[in-house]
């Protein structure tokens, strides 16, 4: 049967990912950390430095793409594959361009101001491809998968993955700062909170009752 939201779901997905990519390069300007994620692979990036940060970020996806393969394939889809190809090169993108305009020696106000920026589109972005439901990161998956499995609500289970990645990032060598931190224990809300006031209302409608 055809979808008549498909449309508007795949630019959603789209969107969403490419958005996030601009958003960790927004962080990593900042130079108050970066998200849980970013630590971890920043953290493995430290340990391998045979392979830049775009392809080693694209190798650990495909490995942890396998197993969401195995524990519930609904969560990969067209947005999975752009993540794992495309938003390692993306996020460089993004950090070599917000150099070159702002450049390297930036104030505390603007550091803030990148920090807040990068938070608040971050959860925006990930709440336009959680919701298109054309499949997530790896990396999303987790926390997602979780919470079909009721082992928690969502906002809390993706606090302690989070929390995981940080710790493990810190571990081997990845930067920690206050814009980890704040992201470890609010992403997850402030997703939820995206989902119910703009990415459900875009798709399904203002008046919709849709529950995700």
């Amino acid at each position: 049967m055809k979808d008549p939201l498909f449309k508007k779901r795949l630019f959603m997905a789209l969107s969403g990912v490419l958005i996030c990519g601009i958003s960790v390069g927004l962080f990593r300007r900042s130079v108050f950390g970066t998200d849980p994620f970013q630590v971890l692979v920043n953290g493995l990036s430290n340990q391998i430095t045979v392979l830049d940060f775009g392809t080693l970020y694209m190798i650990i996806n495909l490995l942890m793409l396998a197993a969401v393969f195995f524990l519930d394939k609904h969560y990969i889809g067209v947005a999975t594959f752009i993540n794992i190809f495309l938003l390692g090169y993306v996020v460089q993108f993004s950090d070599d361009c917000i150099g070159r305009l702002l450049g390297d020696s930036l104030n505390l106000v603007t550091r803030i101001i990148l920090l807040t920026a990068g938070i608040i589109i971050m959860c925006f972005a990930s709440s336009l491809y959680f919701t298109a439901d054309l499949g997530v990161s790896t990396y999303d998956s987790i926390s997602l998968i979780m919470t079909d499995k009721k082992l928690g609500k969502f906002k809390y289970l993706r606090i302690g993955t989070d929390l995981f990645c940080v710790i493990v990032g810190f571990i081997l060598g990845g930067i920690v700062g206050i814009g980890t931190v704040v992201t470890a224990f609010f992403m997850g809300p402030l997703i939820d909170f995206f989902n119910k006031k703009a990415a459900r209302p875009f798709l399904y409608g203002k008046n919709s009752t849709v529950q995700n």
